[in-house]
């Protein structure tokens, strides 16, 4: 037939580029502990949906007579897919292609991955392993053709401005990931990288012994236990099957845009569920701590708890969860950490926190055990007052609906954070409130008195116990200074109550949403 020849080699160029970069090259990332970015995209998509785009984008080898003698493939995988029955756009480096540094046509396909989820407006997945140019260009040491982007091309970085703004964006760090793949790494709403084969960096071991002579390996330059503390990277995977399972996850709590709302599920859990442990949780000792996660896990749905970030800005826990079914973001503070204190670590997690809802229009509940911000020294040399100024602002330029149950400790500018606009507002017994803790406010209110006394200790005692009386939720509820004082058993009913409240009014807010300049 006329074009025989032709299909032959259109199937033969597919066959070559599923190779990657030969069994060798394959063998070698497995050798690593790693999969190959085919494998990744097939142990992540439901069986079968993964539909490619681009596999002929590479570069031929021809003979004389214009005969194929090999296809070197896009150095970048992508495509559209499903997980869970919900499409998605995914992609990727191909390690095994040049390192993943991009060729030519890998650049153009990684460029585009973004501009494909706007396009369908579906939830981006990005599975990062690879670096950024090198000083060859993406075009190899062969014949140069034109150098740089057009004058008139679009910034490269606008797609990816556009999809944080509107579909969900997830990544993966899977090996090392460099250069321009750490910039579009970051550039997500969540973010997990392997504990044992992963690192995130701007430049490698070799580029920054040469400029700054510092001779330092991957893993303490970039790995793990430095991105997870400061907030680059969201959660650790044990492997690349637990970082599959974690995208899974966080994605079945999103809408598939922001022109859509997140799905409802069904609850298997009682919405009137009432936990009397929560009575006792909160120690009477003002002093003694309590764990936060029991709290937020009696009040979810059982076993919807999804923990973000844990180990960035600990004072504060930042959660999705499901409350009836309900796709919710829970942030609350851990009394173990500073007593709950927002550090500027604490307050950047929670304004970022605050925005990724508002985008995505979940309904935020916030459980409040806050002293206010960190004081002391290192916390005016990181700035603590900016960053948590902004924090409060975040919350109160807030249009999802919003929840706070007031746990125990609610003070300072701090406590602003977690009211948002319109804020339905539960305490517990528990709640105390106010413009200072008692200690502080007692040692500056009444330093003269203290040290005057014949037992300054005792002295100091008895006015803090006289003051945190005066605390008590009781004439705040009597003055309506919140919607209600709960029973802590009635926590969760409330809460479900409240969701069923503003379902009506959750789509108006449908829509991009974009947020002023703020400290």
């Amino acid at each position: 037939m006329a074009w025989d020849k032709q299909i032959d080699e259109i199937h033969e160029r597919r066959r070559r580029a599923r190779r990657q970069g030969g069994d060798d090259a394959v063998a070698r990332q497995h050798a690593k502990g790693r999969l190959s970015l085919r494998e990744r995209i097939d142990a992540l998509l439901d069986d079968g949906s993964f539909r490619e785009q681009g596999i002929g984008a590479g570069a031929a080898d021809l003979d004389a007579d214009g005969n194929l003698r090999d296809f070197t493939p896009a150095n970048f995988i992508l495509g559209l897919g499903a997980v869970d029955g919900r499409a998605c756009v995914i992609g990727g480096e191909d390690f095994t292609l040049k390192g993943g540094s991009p060729n030519a046509a890998g650049l153009r396909k990684s460029v585009y991955a973004e501009t494909l989820a706007c396009q369908y407006r579906m939830p981006l997945i990005r599975l990062h392993e690879g670096g950024g140019g090198s000083v060859g260009g993406a075009g190899g040491k062969g014949p140069r053709g034109p150098v740089g982007e057009p004058v008139y091309a679009p910034p490269r970085f606008r797609s990816v401005a556009k999809a944080m703004a509107s579909v969900p964006v997830v990544s993966a760090a899977l090996g090392p990931v460099a250069g321009l793949p750490a910039a579009r790494l970051v550039a997500s709403h969540f973010t997990v990288m392997t504990r044992t084969t992963a690192q995130v960096l701007i430049a490698g071991p070799a580029v920054v012994e040469r400029a700054l002579g510092v001779r330092i390996s991957k893993e303490d330059l970039g790995g793990p236990d430095v991105h997870l503390v400061n907030g680059v990277i969201d959660n650790p995977a044990e492997d690349e099957a637990d970082a599959f399972a974690q995208i899974r996850r966080f994605l079945s709590y999103l809408p598939q845009n922001v022109w859509e709302l997140a799905p409802r599920l069904a609850a298997g859990d009682d919405r009137d569920r009432r936990e009397e442990k929560l009575r006792r949780i909160v120690p009477a000792d003002r002093r003694k701590p309590y764990d936060m996660r029991k709290l937020i896990a009696a009040v979810a749905d059982a076993g919807s708890v999804f923990e973000m970030t844990r180990r960035y800005g600990p004072g504060q826990i930042t959660c999705l969860a499901r409350l009836n079914g309900h796709a919710v973001g829970i942030f609350a503070n851990d009394c173990r950490y500073y007593a709950g204190a927002m550090t500027a670590d604490g307050a950047r997690k929670v304004r970022r926190f605050i925005e990724f809802c508002e985008t995505f229009h979940l309904p935020i509940v916030a459980l409040v055990d806050e002293p206010g911000f960190m004081i002391g020294p290192e916390a005016e040399k990181a700035g603590t007052i900016r960053d948590g100024t902004a924090a409060v602002l975040a919350a109160a330029d807030c249009e999802t609906p919003w929840a706070t149950v007031v746990v125990r400790k609610s003070f300072g500018v701090a406590q602003a954070a977690h009211f948002g606009a319109d804020a339905y507002v539960l305490a517990w017994p528990s709640a105390e409130m106010g413009a200072l803790p008692v200690e502080g406010g007692v040692a500056v209110a009444f330093g003269r008195e203290i040290a005057a006394a014949d037992d300054p200790e005792a002295r100091r005692r008895a006015l803090e116990s006289e003051l945190a009386a005066r605390q008590s939720p009781f004439p705040r509820a009597e003055s309506f200074a919140f919607h209600e004082l709960i029973d802590p058993a009635e926590t969760r009913p409330a809460l479900c109550d409240w969701l069923d409240w503003v379902q009506p009014g959750l789509a108006a807010l449908k829509g991009p949403r974009s947020f002023a300049m703020r400290p």
